[in-house]
């Protein structure tokens, strides 16, 4: 068995209110796909960083599957010839 890897970097900027997640994955073919989100604090919520950074990073990376399911999809029908829909 092979054993093989994927590498995803996941970075953040925050202003207090708002925390901004940009992920990106690399595949073994050489693909890159990216993906941007963000998580707001409520004013009356406490600034709590890490939760800010969990939130956004969950996000950023749902935005990565829909890329990952999209590209299999591809994959597929260029190989069946036939319409693929991939679900989450």
């Amino acid at each position: 068995m092979q054993v093989v890897g994927w590498h995803i970097e996941m970075e953040f900027k925050e202003d207090g209110k708002r925390t901004e997640a940009a992920a990106l994955l690399r595949l073994r073919d050489g693909t890159e796909l990216r993906s941007h989100a963000h998580a707001s604090r409520y004013p009356d919520d406490p600034d709590q960083p890490k939760v800010g950074e969990e939130i956004a990073a969950a996000r950023a990376l749902t935005g990565l599957t829909q890329q990952l399911l999209d590209k299999a999809a591809g994959e597929i029908e260029a190989t069946t010839q036939r319409p693929v829909r991939t679900l989450v």
